[in-house]
């Protein structure tokens, strides 16, 4: 018995000690940096592999120089800190090998593809871990997980590429000011702008960008993606697997009034659902590599849906939840294929969702093709149907509650009927750090920005820039 205390006494001694209580503010700067390594690896790994999917490059530097400078605090002030490797397929898991890669040698389109990028952040625990899937992007790691972890393979689908857009046989001289002045900053004194396009009656007029970027470079949507989740929405009601007036698959069963909330009211961000953060941060989901089902589904109701507007990133999820039995036969790789958009990527969660509230990559001239699919009314230049008929008076009707401001919704949509000088049938989708499409059907026209605008900044003016173009055009 004696000889029993001395062993138990002896496991005593020698156990781990546990970490002494932290103070909220220990625990939020400690969530911080790893949000921040999260954000980094994501970045990293995303910009480089999509970009090397397309056959072209970019670097760890330029990644660093525009996507990961200018974020949100306090991870802008964490981020270029966090030392991080890029792992490549075919090479030794060895820390030592993998940082011996250099930006003259090591990330040429030659190279092998992207398996994963890590970043440090705390020394008692694994680094974050982003992950390639061949062909379908990135996904990110729980905080903590390290490799082997079980995760769900997203298929990507092969696609031919679409016919070169067609070029205007003139450009007005007033739209090479207009463009001068995009990137003087005059539409915004501290925007970055990569990239600027305007095609008119399905015509290449002008197209624009930053050095390190080109029609072949994509960059993260932010926001636009949910105009394109609407899209993919759409797609389903077209083959005929959905109405927008079906249940969207919230609430736990009969008497759970989420239950009653429709796909049309979670596009319109009108669920009436609580969200515990202002406007569109999901930190948990898009840095912290929590799952969609975890983070987006069970929120409670606080107003009768279809009632209150509050703009959240878990609406459009739930939307896109609710045609995900389709993904198996219809992912939206496939659509993209379709639509001439070969250069998209929708990105998943670490299960396989899709995190189509934000989380896709796409060029320039791809997301002109997305605009031009909404001037032909959901019709392909091949003349395939796949959008239902008026499917964009759908996603710029403001049936719905609304916003304050200028700015009206639709269906995943933003309305620019309150803007002066703008046509009343105007609609853009709009993203985080200055992305933007506006499509105007009574123009023909179409605008794309592509930025890297910093947190917190003046923005990129979106409105005043769409006027000149327009009246650039009528020269």
């Amino acid at each position: 018995m004696i000889r029993i205390a001395k062993l138990a006494a002896l496991s005593l001694l020698f156990a781990p000690i546990p970490v002494a209580a932290q103070s909220q503010d220990d625990l939020d700067t400690r969530y911080d940096r790893a949000l921040a390594a999260g954000y980094k690896a994501l970045f990293l790994c995303s910009a480089i592999a999509n970009a090397e999917r397309n056959g072209t490059a970019r670097t760890p530097e330029s990644v660093m120089e525009w996507e990961l400078t200018g974020i949100q605090a306090p991870l802008d002030e964490i981020v270029s800190d966090l030392s991080y490797r890029i792992v490549r397929q075919g090479q030794a898991n060895d820390i030592e090998e993998a940082a011996t890669l250099s930006s003259a040698d090591g990330y040429s389109r030659t190279t092998s593809r992207v398996e994963r990028v890590e970043v440090e952040w705390a020394q008692d625990m694994p680094a974050r871990l982003a992950v390639h899937d061949a062909g379908a992007g990135c996904h990110l790691l729980p905080i903590g997980a390290a490799l082997p972890l079980s995760t769900n393979t997203t298929l990507a689908v092969e696609a031919e590429s679409p016919e070169p857009l067609a070029r205007a046989g003139t450009v007005p001289g007033e739209l090479a000011t207009v463009a001068g002045r995009v990137f003087g900053q005059l539409y915004g004194e501290d925007a970055r702008t990569t990239a600027i396009l305007v095609m008119q009656d399905g015509n290449l007029v002008q197209e624009v960008y930053a050095d390190n970027f080109g029609p072949d470079v994509p960059q993260r949507t932010w926001s636009v993606a949910k105009s394109i989740a609407a899209t993919l929405v759409g797609a389903a009601v077209q083959r005929g697997e959905v109405s927008v007036d079906d249940p969207a698959g919230l609430g736990l069963g009969e008497g759970d009034p989420r239950a009653e909330i429709t796909i049309d009211q979670a596009l319109r961000m009108a669920t009436g659902r609580y969200s515990d953060t202002a406007g569109s941060r999901t930190d948990p989901l898009y840095h912290g590599g929590t799952s969609v089902t975890e983070r987006a589904a069970n929120w409670p109701l606080l107003y009768i849906p279809g009632t209150f507007w509050r703009y959240a990133n878990n609406d459009t999820l739930m939307a896109v939840a609710a045609i995900a039995d389709g993904f198996a036969d219809n992912p939206p790789a496939a659509f993209f294929a379709r639509a001439g958009m070969p250069h998209t990527v929708a990105e998943t969660d670490w299960q396989g969702d899709y995190v189509l509230s934000s989380q896709v990559w796409t060029t320039t001239h791809d997301l002109a093709r997305l605009g031009q699919l909404y001037l032909d009314d959901g019709v392909t230049p091949d003349g395939e149907r796949i959008l239902p008929e008026g499917w964009a008076e759908y996603v710029s009707a403001p049936s719905g509650p609304q916003p304050d401001g200028e700015w009206g919704y639709g269906a995943g949509w933003w309305i620019m009927s309150g803007f002066d000088g703008i046509p009343d049938d105007a609609f853009a989708a709009r993203g985080n750090r200055g992305q933007y499409l506006v499509v105007i059907p009574s123009r023909n026209l179409v605008i794309v920005r592509r930025g890297e605008d910093p947190a917190g900044g003046s923005g990129f003016n979106i409105a005043a820039y769409t006027r000149d173009v327009l009246a650039a055009l009528e020269e």
